[in-house]
């Protein structure tokens, strides 16, 4: 593929998402046409005519123009994929996914849908969806939750809301799968249809959050916010061999997290080679070990190596941070089982943090299926 070649597929997709979009509300107008908006750290303030740095949000006569009533990616998946190991285990998630993101990690894995307008290669196609139909699709899927995913979820808020505001109606659950450069306002917008929250912490130095296109400190004060406003909240660090994966800054990042909330789970999973960074290693067993021991040794109770099924021991169970005894048992993704009793450990009564009931399911009577653990393709 040329340049030119490569220009003109982005210049031609960014008209097909033009069409898809309504008034945004995460905004305010400023002086001479321009407006602030703030769905996502960076504050663009844009002229007339330009688009923010996530390529998605656009100011087009002093309003701005944000996505709506599209997909680019949607399937049924585990909600331990997400991942979320204290929120309805054994249950699935309908995931759906737009276009975009407001960072350019080079080892996204999710790139085809989050590096849109700004990368030739990606490219994903854009279906156009009602609310109604995903949650018809949801509700055929037997899942318990809608998750928005696979790009950034903060910079396509108004599209979540209407579809959550309609899913919590239903008494399903909702979730944002994000990249935690928040601000308190768009985590005020989204607070009453957003149950559970996932945050990368990418990293714990600047320098390298710069690279990817953020702040290290926006990230930590939203997961400060979503404490703050009682959002269920679980961190999740891909090891990076050469990045992120020394014993000082992994440290460093465990003792943040426990200081804020030791009972909060954090995930370690291994990277592995994809889109620009290929130049690496993949992340080894002994890594991830390292990594859930540093997490410990920081007095975090609830640590999870994830992503290499069967290789990492009690990393992949979850036990009851008072008495030690096992609670939920995991291949993977798989559950093996679940002894949970009304989100109590049933040796010692103690109350396990998380979320264990919905009105449409609740983890005491979650049965096993053998489909759990898979992914399954949704056609629309």
């Amino acid at each position: 593929m040329t340049k030119e070649q490569g220009k003109e597929i982005i210049k031609n997709l960014s008209e097909l998402l033009s069409h898809y979009t309504c008034e945004g509300e995460l905004y305010q107008k400023l002086e001479d046409n321009k407006v602030l908006c703030y769905a996502c750290g960076h504050r663009c303030r844009i002229p007339d005519g330009l688009s923010g740095v996530c390529k998605v949000r656009f100011n087009r006569g002093g309003k701005l123009y944000v996505p709506t009533g599209y997909v680019g990616a949607l399937q049924c998946d585990p909600i331990e994929k997400k991942p979320f190991f204290h929120a309805l285990p054994g249950t699935d998630a309908l995931s759906f996914g737009m276009l975009g993101c407001d960072l350019h990690c080079a080892y996204c894995q999710n790139y085809i849908t989050s590096q849109v307008l700004r990368d030739p290669e990606a490219v994903a196609p854009a279906r156009v969806i009602t609310v109604e139909k995903l949650l018809q699709l949801a509700e055929q899927q037997n899942a318990s939750t809608i998750a928005s995913t696979y790009n950034e979820p903060l910079i396509t808020s108004e599209w979540a809301v209407e579809i959550f505001r309609e899913a919590k109606r239903r008494g399903f659950a909702t979730a944002y799968i994000s990249n935690g450069n928040g601000t308190p306002e768009v985590l005020d917008y989204i607070r009453p249809w957003v149950d559970l929250y996932k945050v990368d912490l990418k990293s714990f130095r600047d320098r390298s959050y710069r690279e990817l296109g953020g702040v290290l400190q926006n990230i930590l004060d939203t997961i400060k916010n979503l404490k703050e406003r009682n959002f269920w909240v679980e961190i999740v660090t891909l090891i990076v061999p050469g990045f992120n994966d020394s014993d000082e800054e992994l440290s460093e990042m465990a003792q943040f997290l426990a200081s804020i909330d030791k009972l909060m789970p954090w995930h370690v999973t291994a990277f592995h080679k994809d889109y620009k960074m290929l130049d690496r290693d993949n992340t080894d067993v002994k890594t991830l070990l390292r990594a859930a021991e540093i997490g410990a040794k920081a007095g975090l109770k609830y640590i999870y190596a994830g992503n290499i099924p069967g290789r990492v021991g009690q990393w992949e169970n979850t036990y009851c941070h008072n008495c030690g005894e096992l609670l939920i048992e995991r291949y993977g993704y798989h559950i093996l089982q679940i002894r949970l009793k009304s989100g109590r450990c049933p040796r010692c009564d103690t109350s396990i943090p998380g979320v264990w009931q919905t009105e449409r399911f609740d983890t005491d009577y979650q049965k096993i299926d053998n489909l759990h653990g898979y992914v399954r393709a949704i056609r629309i």
